[in-house]
């Protein structure tokens, strides 16, 4: 009998891993294939451009370069800015949103409808709305607030990144927020209403119950999120300044540029942002899973 159950077991097996067998070789092949050709050019190895001598060449040339260092500040900080302004903002919307009232399936339908939004039309709103000749500064000049719409503060192409920040919040929001809210609904309020019944006010009764319970959720929404941001290039292209560049803007640059011995360089920004996501993302889910069995 046991040696049924493993044979079927095994069969299971290898059935699961037939079918998973097409969409893994595309992973491989494209993913992994262009991962490794990339880290291959960025130790100095492209024949196509006479490159064939391997070393780390372009690695000690970008760290070396101070444009690359605040480049990498500057997308760490967009990336950390904008998935903790949005995680904040969706579990509040989550928590509102969960109550049943008149208009709910109204209200929770433009809740999500940005969804189906291209970041690209949301950076035209953000360049429409916030940029010195915007529609804001206008109407702060019309209401006298400010003199002129020049005197409205730099929230596009700014030293800050606020208008990138501002994009992916608007655009992060009920991505996180609707899982959170399915958590929400998946496991009522029975949970916080017996700890209302033995004393905890709202407040206690948020951080030591609802939290730990939607905290899987908020974590596994919010490493998609940064992995996106951080690594996302036109919204920066449009949004962001010059110098310092986000860093996918200065790896595509570099890229394009007519030298073709900037190349490795390109590939190597490129290694070093998957490296950092990779990175980050492990000790961000390290340091929640210690968060969650606390």
């Amino acid at each position: 009998m046991n040696r049924f159950r493993l044979s079927e077991r095994g069969a299971q097996r290898l059935s699961i891993s037939i079918l998973l067998a097409p969409a893994l070789a595309v992973i491989v092949l494209l993913f992994l294939g262009g991962l490794a050709s990339g880290f291959l050019r960025s130790l100095n190895y492209f024949p196509l451009i006479g490159l064939n001598d391997f070393n780390f060449e372009a690695y000690f040339t970008i760290f070396t370069d101070n444009g690359f260092l605040q480049s990498l500040v500057l997308t760490f900080h967009i990336a950390f800015t904008s998935t903790l302004i949005a995680s904040i903002l969706a579990v509040a919307s989550a928590l509102l949103l969960r109550p049943a009232f008149r208009g709910k399936r109204i209200v929770h339908f433009f809740f999500s409808l940005n969804l189906t939004i291209p970041h690209l039309v949301g950076a035209i709103g953000v360049l429409y709305l916030f940029q010195n000749s915007g529609l804001v500064s206008r109407i702060m000049t019309g209401l006298d607030i400010i003199q002129r719409p020049a005197d409205f503060p730099a929230m596009v192409f700014d030293p800050w990144a606020i208008g990138i920040i501002i994009q992916y919040v608007w655009k992060e929001i009920p991505f996180i927020g609707v899982i959170v809210l399915a958590i929400l609904l998946s496991v009522g309020e029975d949970y916080e209403s017996v700890a209302r019944s033995l004393g905890a006010n709202r407040w206690q009764a948020f951080r030591q119950v609802t939290l730990p319970l939607i905290m899987p959720g908020v974590v596994s929404a919010s490493v998609i999120v940064f992995a996106f941001t951080f690594g996302a290039f036109e919204i920066p292209y449009l949004l962001g300044r010059t110098f310092p560049a986000a860093l996918p803007v200065l790896a595509y640059q570099s890229y394009t540029d007519v030298d073709l011995a900037a190349r490795p360089q390109a590939m190597a920004m490129a290694m070093v942002i998957a490296f950092i996501s990779t990175l980050l993302i492990m000790a961000y889910m390290k340091l929640s899973r210690v968060y969650i069995r606390e």
